[in-house]
């Protein structure tokens, strides 16, 4: 079962950057819960999260498998990403762009976290059989 963080608990961001690769290839279940948490944050900025899926862990399609919308403000943003049909993607990636504007420093400044769970199978199979 996987359960580990593009990026851990309290890391401070200034500027766009990637995650490590983190390998998916044993994951039981192809159904990932991806949640950005975000802990601090200035006024007048923004970030924008996109999850990558590659076959190999070293080449990246320009098209993210999965896209946050922007975000100004603290909070908790979970999605579920549903990797059934895309068997070939054994490796996912984090990339983040941040912007500031307005009055003050010109440098944006957030503290978050990115984690990515397996979602067990009987999870899915409770949750489907309650709708």
């Amino acid at each position: 079962m996987i359960n580990t963080f593009f990026v851990p608990a309290k890391t401070v961001i200034t500027a766009k950057g990637d995650s490590d690769p983190v390998a998916i290839d044993s994951a039981v279940n192809r159904v990932f819960l991806v949640t950005l948490t975000i802990t601090e944050i200035v006024e007048q900025e923004a970030i924008e999260i996109r999850v990558y899926g590659s076959p190999d862990g070293q080449t990246w399609p320009a098209t993210p498998v999965l896209t946050f919308p922007q975000r100004f403000y603290t909070g908790e943003t979970p999605i579920l990403l549903d990797l059934h049909d895309q068997p070939d993607i054994k490796y996912l990636r984090a990339h983040w762009e941040v912007n500031r504007w307005g009055r003050g420093l010109e440098q944006p400044k957030f503290e978050i976290a990115l984690s990515l769970r397996e979602v067990p199978k009987e999870m899915l199979v409770a949750s489907r059989a309650s709708s």
